[in-house]
């Protein structure tokens, strides 16, 4: 997973360590030596994480931390504090000001990677539905929604803790109770699954020292499942845990502590979790109960092509500061006009369904489905490399051919492929007809091919088995 890393600190060697080790995990690095420095190339370089010291010379880092996380523009780029300092209060006062941790050095390599990927990820989701909030109001079909991360309500939240030790049920219910939380108490796993089923939360506190069970196994599948896959879960560990809070971080939970656990620790936290649910369902929610259906293909449910062409505008426009790259898929159902003529428009209208869903569920969540017009659909893979996009055109090939679709034909289902043309969009700017034109270009030189195929621009057919191995699907 591609990413820019801002790495900030006065101390020349502590920056050349950092850089050195994100560098060797392919993070694309940028650094600052003081605060003020830092704040410049925050705005100027969109970092999609920032590693902060605080022990600086004039700015320190609390005021940096709090200044990016006042900045409307800024406030969702993850910070992680780095430091020497281990005291509590330090700590709380770093996540008080918007940090979304606070580590002490030395640093464990293993947990930072695993931190870093996982701010990663949400980082990523968060660009996209600011993305997709951002063109459905140019589009005059939602209102402007406030977009300040730090703004959001930490009032009133539904909590559900899954903890089997009485004492510390007692002291996290306590102190969540103290800011007026709605606190909930599961003892084992499956207690914990009857209230997800009645109920929705805001947050889920897990034990991954459950007597009887493995708490990261109840994590993976609040993780799994489509009703809890987006609250954030807070685990509690001890010291020797490590490894398994590693691998938690990296399937997706948000953040973890250690016990004995500190009060105001865990009140800070949970604030910051809560703040970006919020923040996430505030967009979510703007863009998914405002959009009119003018931006809806009625049939499929995807976007149609005035949405696609303002959001491909957009993505090509944050290229330029990202310097990033994006993949482009135009893609067309192989002779779909004898499934009409043969079958009937309303077989049809079931393939196109059909279609674009094989098509979304192949892809990661902020990837975006479009359907053009008729038989044509579009792909938009933002940030992704060119060998990654050729994996994942093929697997969506193969996803349409390999497996008949269901339909109201006297055999019950009808085999279908599909062309696929391919374009790769660097940082320049380029317009949007042109990019639908040169995928149009790859398109047709598919059909020529033989169909059912894959041809990227400047490269040519994909022969299918160089793929064969590497189909392993994207992160949602």
């Amino acid at each position: 997973m591609s990413a820019r890393i801002l790495v900030v600190d006065d101390i020349l060697p502590n920056v050349k360590l950092l850089e050195a080790k994100l560098t060797s995990e392919y993070y694309d690095v940028i650094t600052a030596s003081n605060g003020q420095e830092a704040l410049d190339k925050a705005a100027q370089e969109s970092p999609d994480i920032i590693l902060l010291d605080v022990m600086m010379p004039g700015m320190d880092g609390f005021e940096v931390c709090t200044r990016i996380k006042g900045n409307p523009s800024l406030s969702h780029i993850p910070v992680v504090m780095v430091t020497a300092l281990t005291d509590t209060q330090d700590k709380v006062r770093g996540l008080e000001s918007g940090a979304d941790d606070f580590l002490s050095k030395p640093i464990n390599d293993t947990a930072l990677m695993a931190r870093v990927r996982s701010l990663v990820r949400l980082k990523m989701t968060l660009d996209e539905w600011r993305t997709r909030e951002n063109t459905a109001n140019q589009l005059g079909v939602v209102e402007g929604v406030a977009q300040d991360l730090m703004q959001q309500s930490i009032g009133p939240a539904d909590i559900l803790v899954i903890e089997d030790k009485d004492f510390e049920q007692q002291k996290i219910s306590e102190t969540l109770n103290k800011e007026h939380h709605n606190v909930v108490v599961a003892d084992t796993g499956a207690e914990a699954m009857e209230y997800v089923g009645r109920d929705s939360f805001d947050l889920f506190i897990v034990s991954l020292n459950l007597e009887n069970e493995d708490g990261l196994r109840l994590c993976s599948h609040l993780k799994s499942s489509e009703k809890t896959r987006s609250v954030p879960i807070l685990m509690i560990g001890e010291e020797e845990d490590m490894p398994r809070i590693v691998h938690g971080l990296d399937i997706g939970v948000h953040d973890y502590m250690l016990r004995p656990l500190e009060r105001n620790e865990l009140m800070a936290r949970a604030r910051t979790q809560i703040r970006r649910r919020r923040f996430q369902e505030r967009l979510r929610s703007s863009y998914e109960v405002s959009l009119s259906m003018a931006l809806i293909d009625s049939l499929t449910g995807l976007h149609n092509r005035r949405y696609l062409e303002v959001h491909l505008e957009k993505l090509v426009e944050k290229n330029q500061t990202t310097n990033k790259s994006l993949a482009v898929f135009l893609l067309d159902i192989d002779h779909f006009k004898s499934v009409n003529d043969t079958h009937g428009h309303g077989v049809g209208d079931e393939i196109l369904k059909q279609f674009g869903e094989r098509l979304k569920d192949n892809l990661r969540s902020f990837d975006l489905v479009a359907r053009l017009g008729g038989e044509e659909f579009v792909v938009i893979l933002p940030d992704v490399t060119e060998e990654r996009a050729q994996m994942v055109a093929e697997r969506l090939r193969r996803a349409v051919a390999d497996k008949p679709f269901a339909c109201s034909t006297d055999s019950g289902c009808l085999s279908i492929t599909t062309s696929i043309g391919a374009v790769m969009i660097r940082q320049r700017l380029h317009p949007v007809k042109a990019i639908l034109e040169r995928a149009d270009k790859s398109l047709y030189d598919a059909k020529e091919g033989g169909r059912n195929c894959v041809v990227f621009e400047d490269i040519g057919k994909l022969d299918p088995e160089k793929f064969e191995q590497q189909s392993r699907p994207f992160l949602k």
